[in-house]
């Protein structure tokens, strides 16, 4: 098996199109993280052409909700949201500048075109293991939506964050890559 491609943000287009369905990654840099309400009100933002409170040109998001921090600790267990949540919004915030999404799940037709089209790339983040992937959180804060508690938007500092390329720019989807493997794409 090859060793993880290590990546550091921010994830470029080119660094997209190298990518292939099945890589496995250590991110590490600048991501922000955000769930179905926060893309929703970005979207709508977009709709009506006002500024959005964070900018999305080259930016990875990751579908999280962290849990709150125990005594000496940045932030609590963070692990990915179902990404299909996120389906609606995704086409919509890749046209604004967004080129990384971290999730778990298969993702719709009309976001593997969107990838397709924008350049992007979906990264799968291992489910059951938030506790230990809060470990590769360096440091956390809250940047848009504060009152949307833990689904506030938040700017996080990653070192080594394990994933894998779930969907490509030529459109490579693991999970249908991965038929016969029982089960075992993130």
């Amino acid at each position: 098996m090859k060793n993880p491609i290590k990546i550091h943000t921010p994830v470029t287009r080119d660094i997209c199109e190298e990518l292939r369905t099945g890589d496995r990654v250590l991110l590490s840099g600048s991501i922000i993280t955000g769930r179905d309400t926060a893309h929703k009100r970005l979207c709508k933002l977009i709709a009506e052409g006002s500024d959005l409170p964070v900018k999305l040109d080259g930016e990875t998001i990751f579908y999280a909700a962290p849990t709150p921090p125990g005594p000496g600790r940045i932030i609590g267990s963070i692990g990915p949201t179902t990404s299909y949540r996120m389906d609606e919004y995704a086409p919509v915030l890749m046209r604004s500048g967004l080129i990384g999404m971290i999730g778990k799940g298969k993702r719709s037709a009309e976001v593997r075109a969107a990838i397709m089209k924008y350049k992007t790339v979906y990264f799968g983040a291992m489910g059951g293991i938030a506790a230990l992937m809060s470990g590769c959180v360096k440091k956390a804060d809250i940047i848009a939506y504060e009152d949307l508690g833990p689904e506030s938007i938040m700017r996080l500092e990653i070192e080594d964050f394990p994933l894998i390329v779930i969907n490509d720019t030529r459109g490579g989807d693991l999970y249908e890559d991965a038929v016969g493997c029982h089960g075992m794409v993130p």
